[in-house]
């Protein structure tokens, strides 16, 4: 049995909300199991006997019927989100958000691309490490941050979700205790 945690992109965003309750109970009667969702943000761990790629297509699925519309995720294996929380580039600053991006592999090296290409402000910046891209940025900055505008791009939304550090540090946590 692996543990795995689902993370889903746009869970509220453009009119739709997707409660984790109801989350929870679409994940459960796809025949997930030990299913907890971890804060609002689209976080769903559970463990399954399945591949990652299997269980990813059941429950973007099964989430779709249920949402009458596609649902991008991305399913990460307890392993995974270890190296994730293990490979962050950067010093903890309460002055500053950290964010990890989860994709598919090798989708990092396009985002560092992206970073490239933008006017950073202060104290923005963004690195790969461990096959994971990170993104730090102020306080109260990042909706206006220059890589900000990358997040919502119709070209590259579906390849990719984010999670400040702590986010992922607490899914880690609720891995880690089953």
């Amino acid at each position: 049995m692996t543990r795995y945690c689902a993370f889903l992109r746009g869970v509220n965003v453009n009119g739709r909300k997707m409660l984790m309750k109801d989350v929870k109970d679409v994940a459960e009667q796809a025949g997930l199991r030990d299913v907890v969702t971890v804060l609002a943000t689209g976080n769903v761990v559970f463990s399954s006997d399945d591949p990652a790629e299997t269980v990813a297509s059941l429950l973007a699925e099964a989430l779709g019927e249920r949402y009458d519309g596609p649902v991008f995720l991305f399913v990460k294996d307890a392993a995974q989100v270890d190296r994730t929380v293990g490979a962050v580039p950067f010093e903890d600053d309460p002055d500053l958000h950290v964010y990890a991006f989860v994709c598919a592999g090798g989708f990092e090296d396009t985002l560092l691309a992206e970073f490239q290409k933008v006017t950073p402000v202060a104290d923005e910046t963004a690195a790969v490490s461990q096959g994971c891209f990170f993104w730090r940025v102020p306080k109260g900055s990042t909706l206006d941050a220059g890589f900000s505008k990358i997040l919502g791009n119709p070209r590259l939304r579906d390849r990719f979700t984010s999670r400040n550090i702590s986010t992922m540090r607490k899914v880690q946590a609720v891995m880690r205790a089953a």
